[in-house]
Order: C-alpha cells, then sequence, then structure tokens
C-alpha cells in the first residue's frame, strides 16, 4: 500500500469542536491496539469499528514491542505499525496515536522495554537523563514511521498525544514539555493533546497541547471541570469505558449496557467528541498483560484475556453493547452506517486430546552465571519468563528462611523436594524449614508475571529483587554464593527440550498434537491444568492459572493450521499430563472451584 500524498488536511481544534478540511468533525473513536490482535485479522476489527458507526481508531502503541533490546527497534510483521495506520485510513478511519512513551493499558511496565530496569536506580516518567535518551530515541525512530502518515501531508493520523494519565502520576512539567518538544521535532506537526482524569488536567498538562478528559461516569461534571481548567478547550473525551478488565484471583468484572448507551448517548446529543476504551480489547498475548497494586499495596496481576467487555468482544464478534451503541449512533448521526458488520471468522471445537509427552524444566537447565547475592532478572539480560536461583544451606537447626522479595511466585526447593510456594499477591515471602543434619541445595525458581503498569510502584523488577535470609546459626545470616539460571521461554528454550513419554517429576512442559480439516478461532479450556503458560504451533497464547477467574485462551484460527497442530502447556504445579479441548465459548468468569464469580458495574 502506498504511503499518501502530502496535502493540508489539518484537523483545527476550537472551543466549540474540531474542523476537519472546513467542516465540523466530531470524532467518534474506538482503541483498538494492533498488538493485541493478529496481523491477519487486523482489517477485519477495523472494519468492525466502522460498523460500530465510528469514525476514527485511536491505538496504543507500545515501545517494549518495537525496541526488544536498545537500539534495535522492529516495524515488521505484527510490529509494522505503518501498516496498521494505512489499513485504517483505507478502511475509512482516521487515527488518533497515542505514542506514549508511556501508555499503561494493563500492559507489561505500562509500555516500557524492561530493559531500562537493568539500569539499577533508573527513574521513569521523570526527568531522569537515561530514560530521557531511552525515550527521545524511541520517539525519533516512531517519527520515521510515521510522521509521513499524518493528515498534514495526506495521511489519516489527525491528532497525537503527549505522553499519557501524567496528571494521575507526577507534574514534572519539564518532563512533558520533553516529551511535547521531541513528537515536533520527530515530524509531528498536527495538534497535540493530553489525557487525564478531571481533578488532575493542571498536574498533566503542557503548553501547545490540548487537555481531554478520561472518566467512566457524569460527562456534564467532567467537562464543567475541563472548562474550569481550559475555557477554551473542545468538549472531548479521551477515554469512556464500556468495559474493564480483571484479575487473576479475583471476580470478572462486567459494566452493563446502560451505562455505556446513557453516557454515549449525551456525548452524541451534547457534540462532544469521545474514544471508547476499549472498543475491541482483544488478548495479552504472550507475557505482555501486566498488573496493579491495590490502596494497600497488595500485587494484582492481570489476566491475560483483554475482551474487557468491549462492544467488540476477544474474537472480534458482536456483543449486545455493541448492537444498541450501533442503534444509537445511527440516530444520532446524518450518514449511513456500513449495513452490517462484516461476518466474522468461524468457530470451531476441538475434541478433547490427551498430551502425550513431557520435558522437566529442571532438567533442562542452561550454563548458570555466579553471583554473591541474588539480582532481578533485568540484571542478567533477561526480559520474562522463569528464573533460578541456586546455593546451599548448610546443616542447622530449625529456622525461617526468608526471600527479600519474590516478584512474583516462587517456589523453594531443598535436594529437588518443594517445601514452599511463595505468592506475592499473598504476601509471601518466608518458609519455616526444620533442623538439618547436612547440607541441602536450595533452588528458589521464581516466575515473573505482569510488571506493575499503573501508579508509584512501576519499577517492579522480576525474580528475588533483594536477598535471601537464614538466621542460623547466625540472626542476620544472608545466604551467599548463588548460581543463576535464565529460563527466558522463549523459542530457543523451547526447541532445545528432550521430550519423554515417561512420567516427569516438578514443573514440565507437556506437549500433544491435535488435528483439524478446517481452522477457525477456538478457546483452549485449561480447567485441570494448575499454573503455567499454553504454546500453540510456536505461538505464545499466554498465561494460565487454575484461581481464575478466566479459564480458558483464545486460540486465533489464523495461527491453526490444515492437519496436524502442536501444543505445549509449561505447568508449574500439575503433576503428570493432562488433556486439553478447544471450545466455542470462553470461560472467563469461574472461580478455582468452577464457581460463577461477576462484579456488576452499574
Amino acid at each position: 500500500m502506498k504511503s499518501p500524498k502530502r496535502g493540508s488536511s489539518r484537523l483545527v481544534v476550537r472551543r466549540e469542536g474540531f474542523e476537519l478540511e472546513g467542516r465540523p468533525f466530531q470524532f467518534r473513536c474506538g482503541e483498538l491496539h494492533f498488538s493485541r490482535i493478529p496481523r491477519p485479522y487486523w482489517r477485519h476489527r477495523l472494519q468492525m469499528l466502522r460498523a460500530l458507526g465510528l469514525n476514527a481508531v485511536s491505538p496504543y502503541i507500545f515501545w517494549s514491542v518495537h525496541e526488544p533490546a536498545p537500539g534495535r527497534f522492529e516495524f515488521k510483521g505484527d510490529a509494522d505499525v505503518a501498516a496498521f495506520v494505512r489499513l485504517a485510513a483505507a478502511e475509512g478511519l482516521k487515527v488518533i496515536l497515542r505514542p506514549g512513551p508511556y501508555v499503561c493499558a494493563e500492559w507489561d511496565f505500562g509500555g516500557f522495554p524492561p530493559w531500562l530496569l537493568a539500569t539499577p536506580d533508573i527513574r521513569v516518567r521523570c526527568c531522569d537523563p537515561r530514560y530521557l535518551a531511552a525515550a527521545g530515541a524511541w520517539l525519533r525512530r516512531l517519527g520515521r514511521e510515521l510522521a509521513p502518515l499524518q493528515s498534514t501531508r495526506g495521511g489519516p493520523i489527525i491528532l497525537v498525544q503527549v505522553e499519557n494519565e501524567y496528571g494521575s502520576y507526577g507534574d514534572d512539567h519539564r518532563y512533558m514539555a520533553f516529551v511535547h518538544d521531541t513528537l515536533r521535532s520527530s515530524g509531528f506537526d498536527v495538534p497535540l493533546f493530553t489525557c487525564d482524569g478531571p481533578d488532575v488536567f493542571e498536574r498533566g498538562s503542557i503548553a501547545g497541547a490540548f487537555p481531554v478528559a478520561n472518566f467512566p461516569l457524569d460527562p456534564a461534571g467532567a467537562f464543567r471541570k475541563l472548562r474550569r481548567y481550559r475555557a477554551n478547550a473542545p468538549l472531548a473525551c479521551g477515554e469512556f469505558y464500556p468495559g474493564t478488565f480483571d484479575h487473576w484471583g479475583k471476580t470478572h468484572n462486567c459494566v452493563k449496557s446502560a451505562r455505556t448507551e446513557t453516557v454515549v448517548g449525551w456525548m452524541l446529543e451534547h457534540g462532544a467528541s469521545f474514544s471508547l476504551y476499549m472498543a475491541h480489547g482483544g488478548t495479552s498475548f504472550g507475557f505482555s498483560a501486566g498488573a496493579n497494586t491495590g490502596p494497600d499495596g497488595e500485587y494484582l496481576a492481570t489476566v491475560t484475556s483483554y475482551d474487557y467487555g468491549s462492544p467488540i468482544d476477544e474474537t472480534g464478534r458482536v456483543t449486545q453493547k455493541f448492537r444498541r451503541l450501533r442503534a444509537l449512533v445511527q440516530r444520532h448521526v446524518p450518514e449511513p452506517l456500513p449495513p452490517a458488520p462484516p461476518p466474522p471468522h468461524p468457530l470451531i471445537t476441538v475434541p478433547r486430546f490427551r498430551l502425550t509427552e513431557s520435558a522437566a524444566l529442571l532438567d533442562h537447565l542452561p550454563a548458570p552465571k555466579r553471583d554473591v547475592q541474588p539480582r532481578p532478572m533485568e540484571a542478567y539480560g533477561q526480559n520474562y519468563g522463569l528464573i533460578l536461583y541456586r546455593s546451599r544451606l548448610w546443616a542447622s537447626g530449625a529456622g525461617r528462611l526468608t526471600v527479600r522479595d519474590v516478584h512474583d511466585y516462587g517456589q523453594v526447593y531443598l535436594d529437588g523436594k518443594r517445601v514452599a510456594t511463595l505468592d506475592r499477591r499473598l504476601g509471601q515471602n518466608s518458609v519455616q524449614l526444620g533442623a538439618r543434619r547436612r547440607a541441602q541445595q536450595l533452588d528458589i525458581l521464581v516466575e515473573g508475571m505482569g510488571r506493575v503498569n499503573y501508579g508509584p510502584h512501576m519499577l517492579d523488577r522480576k525474580g528475588i529483587t533483594q536477598w535471601v535470609e537464614f538466621p542460623v546459626p547466625y540472626p542476620a545470616g544472608v545466604v551467599m554464593d548463588w548460581e543463576i539460571f535464565n529460563l527466558p521461554l522463549d523459542a530457543a528454550q523451547l526447541r532445545r527440550l528432550r521430550w519423554r513419554r515417561a512420567t516427569v517429576r516438578g514443573p514440565a512442559f507437556h506437549r500433544g498434537t491435535f488435528r483439524l480439516r478446517t481452522p477457525g478461532d477456538t478457546h483452549l479450556d485449561v480447567r485441570g491444568w494448575k499454573k503455567g503458560h499454553v504454546w500453540v504451533n510456536g505461538h505464545h497464547l499466554g498465561r494460565f492459572w487454575y484461581v481464575g477467574p478466566q479459564q480458558t485462551l483464545y486460540v486465533p484460527g489464523c495461527w491453526l493450521r490444515r492437519g496436524r497442530n502442536e501444543v505445549i502447556i509449561l505447568d508449574l504445579e500439575r503433576t503428570g499430563r493432562g488433556s486439553v479441548a478447544g471450545l466455542t465459548q470462553p470461560v472467563l468468569d469461574r472461580d478455582c472451584r468452577g464457581l460463577r464469580t461477576v462484579a456488576w458495574h452499574e
């Protein structure tokens, strides 16, 4: 697809609203993230936005996707952001770009690349020069990809956001000026805006960018506060929430259609522009799901599904919320909507099949690194996955082994026997050990789950973040001299597995196959398994955990093939192999007992 030709289609920002090409323009936008959607499905999801009655799409751009290692930029395949923007234009959608560098989005580390955390004392979202150097390089490189696709040059990008909800985090206006100025110097010449909740506009604002409001309820009240802060600001909502997300071990959250219709109806009637967050949520494949912290500091990891209760569900299908919103939009806009949504991709069942081969995780360790005391995985050049720390406990009396701290799920072994599980969600970081007549090998296997993506606790390194102490025979004893085994769970590690049909002990990979005549979307039923990760034909579907509420994993049909398909499951808890099946409906609302658990939000 060719790049657009240079033109002069600049969006004009006025108090009365927006103008585009000399005519009033009310953006009816929907958020979706191309990194949460397989590339073969991008066009379908964009067509679904148009069928919903929207005229714009708002994508966050995840820095971590496009710069997986310092200076190594990725803009091909599923990371081809320019192709996505061109495709949006071809489907009749304007683009409201949200490049960060911080984006939140319940994405690991808020979209920041984890390699930033290899610098022990770095600070983000402020004027730390090391962070500014990395963020500046990222925005300048992104400008090379996307600045030619702005409306000022004939493309679909009409607005670009400066940072994201910064008023909820800090008030470093020098930093916000840096992001603003770097976007401008990177070639972005369309209007810039900031996006904040109604009570923190001033903290997150910057000269040269107009503010918009984010809210779940009360548009009239939010816009009064917006005008009180900036009298000439247009009425625009950067994020309105027709749904929300879930955390592992908590209830499934649902937002009723009535609330969505009431708020969107008000904005349509009053000429306010808006963006639905999310119009289509998609899936946090692989390691991409993030985490939050509760008011008391509780760690809350986000589930793999990002269905979000959106009008367009995780598989790209119409929901009741979609139908009612489409009818609402049609009553308020003069132009006809597309006659019908595009047909969905087929859904299929997969008959239950057993996994027949296994490979014990601890039988496939790489060469170790050595360290006096343990450090987080980022210090050893690892971004995601598992990490194993190995040392020795000498003969001694009984005492309490304390790990400071476990991020996020640890298993403690003595001479290969598991003696404890330490769950950060539950504040667990220690285990009482009995007396030992001889020295024993100490293994601490840690799974890094989602990094915190919002608030003051984002410097969330994974593995063991400080030290391990065992106060016997000395009251302040610190365990020294460690071997460190990096287990990133990447394609290279999976290729090195040696499969056996015999039963294996401890954390293990399990493999099985199934055959298809016609591929289609399905939901892999992992009930009966405990905690781990799933790969289908090499594609990492994401995490599962029996605590719920999510009990299935979405499998896009474009990742399946006619004939033989391979499934690999890593289970950290289960003993022995099991079976799986493919369902036409997801299970997103069940606890570990199989009971339905839902929290409704009016």
